[in-house]
């Protein structure tokens, strides 16, 4: 069975995006909030689940519970994209605006992933 390619681009975003969790661990640290214990565990945790859940996209019978983790993923990580807007360093020094517009994002990718679980 061949995957729509959008199913690919998908999954090799969040590997990607996974990898990066590794290449670049302080980037990522940085935007986890306080008051989470632990923030390099988290972030290789949120990595390795970016990966194995981009590859399990990938495969026809994993699809719908990649996709389900997926979302999951994607809300549990929302509190770092609300503490990027709300702390300036965490920030990155974006504009606010910019910060703003990433948190219905997350109601996007949802969206997307929702596709492949229905």
């Amino acid at each position: 069975m061949i995957l729509p390619w959008h199913l690919y681009l998908m999954a090799s975003l969040y590997i990607l995006a996974g990898i990066n969790h590794f290449r670049k661990p302080g980037m990522y640290i940085k935007i986890i909030p306080p008051a989470f214990k632990n923030p390099k565990l988290i972030n290789i945790l949120s990595g390795g689940a970016e990966i194995i859940l981009g590859i399990l996209l990938t495969l026809p019978f994993t699809t719908r519970i990649a996709a389900w983790g997926i979302i999951a993923l994607l809300i549990a990580v929302f509190p770092a994209n609300v503490y990027m807007f709300q702390n300036k360093k965490a920030g990155f020094g974006l504009p606010r605006w910019i910060l703003f517009v990433r948190l219905p994002l997350q109601i996007i990718l949802i969206y997307w992933a929702a596709q492949y679980v229905f």
